[in-house]
């Protein structure tokens, strides 16, 4: 694959602390509104634009292949209400497969969160804002209520800004309190360019194979205690790793 330097800015990490809970003891989240410059304004409409039109007419060219293993509840194009869970690398052949589903994205607060959210927007996705260390606590609860709508939701488990290829825990807390299952997936395109960001995010080249792997789906009790809330993230973060291998091998073969 091609690698292309890009410089983007930084956007916030995200909290490992336990957001629903907090929100039920009464603690209020901060408002998602923010005002841009016209600099500002004008970066995220050309980015918003370029971001869409890179999506819009590369992604239609793609040579998908969907291998899922058992019980996987959806093949992306008729989303079930779970709660899916990706690398943020593949954010882009992701965005264009599972799109017009009614998926809610928790995506951060800051510029970055701006421009994706406006990006995923134009295919049909909604943004529930948050990040570590702002919003973690009104974003976890609106993922609930998309849930709760029989919504799907869908987590970039190692965004906004890594470490590259560990997943964080909302996922799980997310699942304890709706029961809803976790699916974890990964898009592999056989032929990219690789942005030298801290994701090392791929866009697509034109008419490439692609392969979309998803694992069976992770299901998490009620009443599970630290140390099986601790097993079922170390499950979730091998079903990751486990669906990016698979994919990355099968789109080579």
């Amino acid at each position: 694959m091609d690698q292309i330097r890009l410089i983007v800015p930084v956007p916030d990490k995200i909290n490992r602390m336990d957001p629903v809970t907090q929100a039920q003891s009464g603690k209020k989240s901060e408002t998602t509104s923010r005002s841009f410059s016209l600099r500002q304004r004008l970066q995220l409409f050309l980015i918003t634009w370029a971001g869409y039109l890179v999506i819009r007419l590369i992604c239609p060219t793609l040579r998908l292949r969907i291998e899922m293993e058992p019980d996987v509840p959806s093949d992306g194009r008729h989303a079930e209400p779970i709660i899916w869970c990706f690398w943020h690398r593949c954010v882009i052949p992701a965005s264009y497969h599972f799109r017009d589903n009614q998926i809610a994205v928790m995506t951060s607060r800051s510029f970055d969160g701006e421009y994706i959210a406006r990006i995923i927007g134009k295919f049909g996705y909604s943004a529930v804002r948050g990040s570590s260390s702002r919003g973690a606590v009104g974003a976890l609860i609106g993922m609930r209520r998309e849930l709760e709508l029989n919504h799907p939701v869908a987590f970039t488990i190692d965004g906004p800004r890594g470490p590259r290829y560990v997943a964080k825990p909302g996922p799980v807390l997310l699942a304890k309190k709706t029961g809803r299952p976790i699916g974890c997936f990964y898009v592999a395109v056989e032929k990219a360019w690789v942005l030298n960001s801290w994701d090392r995010m791929v866009i697509p080249k034109p008419f490439s194979p692609a392969v979309l792997y998803a694992t069976s789906p992770i299901h998490v009790a009620a009443d599970a205690d630290d140390a099986q809330m601790t097993a079922c993230q170390a499950q979730m973060q091998s079903a990751l790793e486990r669906c990016m291998e698979k994919a990355e091998k099968m789109v080579r073969e």
